[in-house]
Protein backbone atom coordinates (compact mmCIF):
# COMPACT_ATOMS: atom_id res chain seq x y z
CA UNK A 1 0.00 0.00 0.00
CA UNK A 2 1.40 3.31 -1.29
CA UNK A 3 2.91 6.04 1.64
CA UNK A 4 2.28 10.03 1.69
CA UNK A 5 6.13 10.00 1.72
CA UNK A 6 6.06 7.54 -1.48
CA UNK A 7 3.28 9.71 -3.24
CA UNK A 8 5.45 13.02 -2.86
CA UNK A 9 8.52 11.24 -4.25
CA UNK A 10 6.43 10.05 -7.42
CA UNK A 11 4.60 13.44 -7.81
CA UNK A 12 7.59 15.71 -6.68
CA UNK A 13 6.22 17.61 -3.84
CA UNK A 14 6.22 17.89 -0.25
CA UNK A 15 4.72 15.26 2.01
CA UNK A 16 3.47 18.36 4.24
CA UNK A 17 1.54 19.14 0.60
CA UNK A 18 0.26 15.83 0.00
CA UNK A 19 -1.07 15.83 3.25
CA UNK A 20 -3.11 18.96 2.25
CA UNK A 21 -4.10 17.43 -0.48
CA UNK A 22 -5.48 14.48 0.50
CA UNK A 23 -7.07 16.03 3.90
CA UNK A 24 -9.00 18.00 1.45
CA UNK A 25 -6.94 21.30 2.33
CA UNK A 26 -7.89 23.41 -0.95
CA UNK A 27 -5.19 25.96 -0.47
CA UNK A 28 -3.06 24.18 -2.82
CA UNK A 29 -2.93 24.53 -6.54
CA UNK A 30 -4.68 22.84 -8.68
CA UNK A 31 -2.55 21.65 -11.38
CA UNK A 32 -0.10 20.23 -8.10
CA UNK A 33 -3.74 18.97 -6.44
CA UNK A 34 -4.50 17.22 -9.18
CA UNK A 35 -1.10 15.63 -9.91
CA UNK A 36 -0.94 14.00 -6.58
CA UNK A 37 -4.98 13.02 -6.55
CA UNK A 38 -4.30 10.83 -9.89
CA UNK A 39 -1.01 9.40 -8.38
CA UNK A 40 -3.31 8.53 -4.50
CA UNK A 41 -6.16 6.61 -7.23
CA UNK A 42 -3.80 4.85 -9.46
CA UNK A 43 -1.59 3.60 -6.50
CA UNK A 44 -5.12 3.08 -4.64
CA UNK A 45 -3.92 5.00 -1.46
CA UNK A 46 -5.80 4.49 2.09
CA UNK A 47 -5.38 6.85 4.93
CA UNK A 48 -4.14 5.48 8.05
CA UNK A 49 -6.86 5.51 10.68
CA UNK A 50 -5.29 4.73 13.49
CA UNK A 51 -2.19 7.27 12.50
CA UNK A 52 -4.96 9.55 12.23
CA UNK A 53 -6.54 8.77 15.70
CA UNK A 54 -3.25 9.31 17.37
CA UNK A 55 -3.15 12.61 15.55
CA UNK A 56 -6.47 13.41 17.26
CA UNK A 57 -8.31 13.23 14.41
CA UNK A 58 -11.80 11.83 13.79
CA UNK A 59 -11.63 8.36 12.99
CA UNK A 60 -15.02 7.68 11.57
CA UNK A 61 -14.91 4.89 13.26
CA UNK A 62 -17.58 3.17 16.48
CA UNK A 63 -16.93 0.35 18.35
CA UNK A 64 -19.72 -2.06 18.72
CA UNK A 65 -19.82 -4.68 22.08
CA UNK A 66 -22.00 -7.68 21.48
CA UNK A 67 -22.41 -10.30 24.06
CA UNK A 68 -22.96 -13.27 21.86
CA UNK A 69 -22.87 -12.92 18.46
CA UNK A 70 -23.94 -16.47 17.25
CA UNK A 71 -27.63 -15.43 19.14
CA UNK A 72 -29.46 -14.04 16.06
CA UNK A 73 -31.48 -10.97 17.60
CA UNK A 74 -27.24 -9.78 18.36
CA UNK A 75 -26.53 -10.30 14.83
CA UNK A 76 -29.35 -8.37 13.99
CA UNK A 77 -28.55 -5.74 16.47
CA UNK A 78 -25.09 -5.55 14.80
CA UNK A 79 -26.29 -5.16 11.25
CA UNK A 80 -29.42 -2.39 12.47
CA UNK A 81 -26.29 -0.37 13.98
CA UNK A 82 -24.36 -0.40 11.04
CA UNK A 83 -27.08 0.74 8.43
CA UNK A 84 -27.22 3.58 11.24
CA UNK A 85 -23.64 4.22 11.61
CA UNK A 86 -22.96 4.16 7.66
CA UNK A 87 -26.18 6.71 7.60
CA UNK A 88 -24.19 8.97 9.98
CA UNK A 89 -21.41 8.55 7.55
CA UNK A 90 -19.25 5.87 10.26
CA UNK A 91 -18.40 2.48 9.96
CA UNK A 92 -17.56 0.29 12.69
CA UNK A 93 -15.63 -2.24 14.52
CA UNK A 94 -17.01 -5.39 16.22
CA UNK A 95 -16.10 -7.17 19.30
CA UNK A 96 -18.18 -9.78 21.24
CA UNK A 97 -17.49 -10.83 25.02
CA UNK A 98 -19.19 -14.16 24.65
CA UNK A 99 -20.68 -12.95 28.19
CA UNK A 100 -17.17 -13.18 29.79
CA UNK A 101 -16.84 -9.65 31.67
CA UNK A 102 -12.63 -10.36 31.08
CA UNK A 103 -12.98 -9.82 27.57
CA UNK A 104 -15.40 -7.04 27.98
CA UNK A 105 -12.95 -5.13 29.48
CA UNK A 106 -10.22 -5.62 27.05
CA UNK A 107 -12.14 -5.12 24.23
CA UNK A 108 -13.53 -2.18 25.82
CA UNK A 109 -9.51 -1.42 26.18
CA UNK A 110 -8.99 -2.42 22.55
CA UNK A 111 -10.99 -0.28 20.79
CA UNK A 112 -10.07 3.33 22.86
CA UNK A 113 -6.41 2.11 21.63
CA UNK A 114 -8.14 1.80 18.19
CA UNK A 115 -9.13 5.49 18.84
CA UNK A 116 -12.79 5.02 18.04
CA UNK A 117 -15.05 8.16 18.03
CA UNK A 118 -17.25 6.29 20.45
CA UNK A 119 -19.02 2.89 21.74
CA UNK A 120 -22.14 1.18 21.70
CA UNK A 121 -21.81 -1.59 24.31
CA UNK A 122 -24.03 -4.42 25.25
CA UNK A 123 -22.92 -4.75 28.94
CA UNK A 124 -22.83 -8.22 30.64
CA UNK A 125 -23.67 -6.64 34.05
CA UNK A 126 -25.14 -3.55 33.30
CA UNK A 127 -26.40 -2.66 36.87
CA UNK A 128 -23.40 -3.63 38.98
CA UNK A 129 -20.90 -1.68 41.07
CA UNK A 130 -17.96 -3.07 38.70
CA UNK A 131 -19.40 -1.99 35.27
CA UNK A 132 -20.20 1.51 36.91
CA UNK A 133 -16.64 2.21 38.01
CA UNK A 134 -15.74 0.93 34.32
CA UNK A 135 -17.99 3.16 32.48
CA UNK A 136 -16.35 6.37 34.13
CA UNK A 137 -12.65 5.22 32.53
CA UNK A 138 -14.36 5.34 29.22
CA UNK A 139 -12.06 7.70 27.43
CA UNK A 140 -14.80 8.13 24.98
CA UNK A 141 -18.73 8.63 24.53
CA UNK A 142 -20.16 5.57 24.91
CA UNK A 143 -24.22 4.83 25.04
CA UNK A 144 -25.43 1.09 26.49
CA UNK A 145 -27.75 -0.43 23.51
CA UNK A 146 -30.61 -3.37 24.58
CA UNK A 147 -29.61 -2.92 28.50
CA UNK A 148 -30.40 -0.10 30.93
CA UNK A 149 -26.53 0.64 32.22
CA UNK A 150 -25.44 2.16 34.91
CA UNK A 151 -23.41 5.30 34.05
CA UNK A 152 -24.28 5.37 30.56
CA UNK A 153 -26.85 7.07 27.95
CA UNK A 154 -29.14 3.55 27.64
CA UNK A 155 -31.83 2.50 24.97
CA UNK A 156 -33.26 -0.57 25.34
CA UNK A 157 -36.73 -2.46 25.40
CA UNK A 158 -37.99 -2.58 29.22
CA UNK A 159 -37.20 -5.75 30.38
CA UNK A 160 -39.19 -5.88 33.75
CA UNK A 161 -42.00 -4.42 31.69
CA UNK A 162 -42.05 -7.25 29.27
CA UNK A 163 -41.98 -10.10 31.94
CA UNK A 164 -44.77 -8.60 33.54
CA UNK A 165 -46.75 -8.27 30.25
CA UNK A 166 -45.68 -12.11 29.36
CA UNK A 167 -47.05 -13.43 32.73
CA UNK A 168 -50.06 -11.58 31.99
CA UNK A 169 -50.44 -13.66 28.92
CA UNK A 170 -49.46 -17.00 30.46
CA UNK A 171 -52.37 -16.62 32.85
CA UNK A 172 -54.64 -15.71 29.94
CA UNK A 173 -53.71 -18.54 27.76
CA UNK A 174 -54.89 -21.07 30.91
CA UNK A 175 -51.33 -21.83 32.14
CA UNK A 176 -51.22 -21.70 36.16
CA UNK A 177 -47.99 -22.99 37.04
CA UNK A 178 -44.78 -21.00 36.04
CA UNK A 179 -40.98 -21.78 34.89
CA UNK A 180 -38.37 -19.00 33.88
CA UNK A 181 -35.10 -19.99 32.04
CA UNK A 182 -32.70 -17.87 32.65
CA UNK A 183 -30.39 -15.74 35.49
CA UNK A 184 -32.53 -14.60 38.68
CA UNK A 185 -30.46 -10.67 38.39
CA UNK A 186 -32.38 -10.99 34.83
CA UNK A 187 -35.18 -8.10 34.70
CA UNK A 188 -37.21 -9.79 32.85
CA UNK A 189 -37.47 -12.49 35.81
CA UNK A 190 -38.07 -9.66 38.10
CA UNK A 191 -40.50 -8.29 36.18
CA UNK A 192 -42.36 -11.70 35.53
CA UNK A 193 -41.91 -13.16 39.16
CA UNK A 194 -43.83 -9.24 40.76
CA UNK A 195 -46.95 -9.77 38.56
CA UNK A 196 -47.79 -13.11 39.65
CA UNK A 197 -47.16 -12.32 42.64
CA UNK A 198 -49.60 -9.04 42.44
CA UNK A 199 -51.82 -11.83 41.14
CA UNK A 200 -51.23 -14.32 44.16
CA UNK A 201 -49.16 -16.74 41.93
CA UNK A 202 -45.53 -16.47 43.67
CA UNK A 203 -45.68 -19.70 44.85
CA UNK A 204 -46.24 -21.32 41.87
CA UNK A 205 -42.95 -19.78 39.74
CA UNK A 206 -39.86 -21.37 39.67
CA UNK A 207 -36.57 -20.39 38.41
CA UNK A 208 -33.84 -22.81 36.60
CA UNK A 209 -30.52 -21.25 35.60
CA UNK A 210 -29.36 -22.57 32.00
CA UNK A 211 -25.79 -23.85 32.28
CA UNK A 212 -25.52 -26.62 29.43
CA UNK A 213 -28.13 -29.05 28.10
CA UNK A 214 -27.02 -32.10 29.99
CA UNK A 215 -27.91 -29.98 33.41
CA UNK A 216 -30.89 -28.51 32.08
CA UNK A 217 -32.36 -32.06 31.23
CA UNK A 218 -31.54 -33.11 34.28
CA UNK A 219 -33.68 -30.45 36.13
CA UNK A 220 -36.58 -30.95 34.33
CA UNK A 221 -36.78 -34.48 34.41
CA UNK A 222 -37.27 -34.06 38.16
CA UNK A 223 -39.58 -30.98 38.00
CA UNK A 224 -41.74 -32.37 35.22
CA UNK A 225 -43.58 -35.19 37.36
CA UNK A 226 -44.09 -32.75 40.28
CA UNK A 227 -45.86 -30.38 37.69
CA UNK A 228 -49.76 -30.51 38.75
CA UNK A 229 -51.33 -27.86 36.50
CA UNK A 230 -50.91 -26.66 33.01
CA UNK A 231 -47.44 -25.14 32.81
CA UNK A 232 -46.46 -21.83 30.97
CA UNK A 233 -42.19 -21.44 30.53
CA UNK A 234 -41.18 -18.24 29.75
CA UNK A 235 -37.53 -18.59 28.35
CA UNK A 236 -34.93 -15.22 28.97
CA UNK A 237 -34.18 -15.38 24.83
CA UNK A 238 -35.44 -17.53 21.70
CA UNK A 239 -32.10 -19.90 22.05
CA UNK A 240 -32.92 -21.24 25.86
CA UNK A 241 -36.83 -21.53 24.64
CA UNK A 242 -35.89 -23.94 21.23
CA UNK A 243 -34.00 -26.22 23.57
CA UNK A 244 -36.74 -26.13 26.10
CA UNK A 245 -39.28 -27.27 23.31
CA UNK A 246 -36.38 -29.99 22.30
CA UNK A 247 -36.70 -31.33 25.43
CA UNK A 248 -40.38 -31.27 26.52
CA UNK A 249 -40.89 -33.16 23.28
CA UNK A 250 -38.11 -35.65 23.99
CA UNK A 251 -40.35 -35.85 27.54
CA UNK A 252 -42.83 -36.88 25.55
CA UNK A 253 -45.02 -33.75 27.06
CA UNK A 254 -47.10 -31.83 24.30
CA UNK A 255 -47.81 -28.74 23.71
CA UNK A 256 -49.03 -26.20 23.98
CA UNK A 257 -51.38 -28.71 26.12
CA UNK A 258 -49.40 -29.80 28.72
CA UNK A 259 -46.98 -27.02 28.34
CA UNK A 260 -46.81 -23.33 26.71
CA UNK A 261 -43.17 -22.17 25.41
CA UNK A 262 -42.89 -18.51 25.16
CA UNK A 263 -38.99 -16.93 24.36
CA UNK A 264 -37.78 -13.27 24.27
CA UNK A 265 -36.11 -11.66 20.37
CA UNK A 266 -38.49 -12.90 17.72
CA UNK A 267 -35.73 -13.74 15.90
CA UNK A 268 -35.50 -15.29 12.54
CA UNK A 269 -35.69 -19.21 13.72
CA UNK A 270 -39.12 -18.42 16.19
CA UNK A 271 -40.99 -17.73 13.12
CA UNK A 272 -40.42 -20.29 11.01
CA UNK A 273 -40.22 -23.33 13.20
CA UNK A 274 -42.62 -26.03 13.44
CA UNK A 275 -44.66 -25.53 15.33
CA UNK A 276 -43.95 -21.20 15.67
CA UNK A 277 -42.21 -19.87 18.68
CA UNK A 278 -43.85 -17.35 20.79
CA UNK A 279 -42.13 -15.17 21.60
CA UNK A 280 -41.21 -11.43 22.64
CA UNK A 281 -40.06 -8.60 19.85
CA UNK A 282 -38.08 -5.82 20.31
CA UNK A 283 -37.84 -2.75 17.67
CA UNK A 284 -34.07 -3.24 16.76
CA UNK A 285 -33.99 -1.02 13.89
CA UNK A 286 -35.71 1.87 15.93
CA UNK A 287 -33.14 1.13 18.81
CA UNK A 288 -30.19 1.52 16.72
CA UNK A 289 -31.57 4.65 15.16
CA UNK A 290 -31.85 5.80 18.92
CA UNK A 291 -28.42 4.89 20.29
CA UNK A 292 -26.41 5.63 17.15
CA UNK A 293 -28.18 9.58 17.07
CA UNK A 294 -27.22 9.70 20.84
CA UNK A 295 -23.79 8.92 20.78
CA UNK A 296 -23.01 10.82 17.71
CA UNK A 297 -24.82 13.68 19.73
CA UNK A 298 -22.52 13.05 22.43
CA UNK A 299 -19.31 13.07 20.34
CA UNK A 300 -20.29 16.19 18.77
CA UNK A 301 -21.25 17.95 22.40
CA UNK A 302 -18.52 16.78 24.42
CA UNK A 303 -18.85 17.85 28.18
CA UNK A 304 -20.79 17.06 30.74
CA UNK A 305 -24.61 15.79 30.01
CA UNK A 306 -27.27 14.58 32.52
CA UNK A 307 -27.63 10.52 31.49
CA UNK A 308 -30.43 9.92 29.08
CA UNK A 309 -32.64 6.80 29.58
CA UNK A 310 -34.76 5.79 26.50
CA UNK A 311 -36.91 2.67 27.41
CA UNK A 312 -38.74 1.31 24.21
CA UNK A 313 -41.77 -1.54 24.15
CA UNK A 314 -41.73 -5.34 23.31
CA UNK A 315 -44.90 -6.98 21.80
CA UNK A 316 -45.59 -10.12 22.55
CA UNK A 317 -46.36 -12.61 19.05
CA UNK A 318 -47.99 -15.70 19.96
CA UNK A 319 -47.85 -18.81 18.08
CA UNK A 320 -48.69 -22.33 18.28
CA UNK A 321 -46.03 -23.07 21.11
CA UNK A 322 -48.33 -21.26 23.78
Amino acid sequence: MITMTEIARLTKVSQPTVSRVLNGNMNVAPDIRERVLACAREHNYQPNILAKGLQGSKTHLLGVLLTDISNGFFADVAKAIETEARKQGYSIILFNSNYNTDSEREYLDVMCRYRVDGILAVPIRETSEAWQEYAKELEVPAVAVTRQARGLDSVYVDHAEAGKMVAGYLIQQGYRQFLFIGKDYDRKYVGFRQALSEWGQAEAVTNMVYQDDAQMKRELRAYLPRRKLRLGVFAGNDIYALRILSFLRELQFAVPAEAGVIGFDDTMMARYLNPGLSSVSQPIGHMAQKAVSRLVYRMENPGEHPLWDCPLHGQIVPRQSS
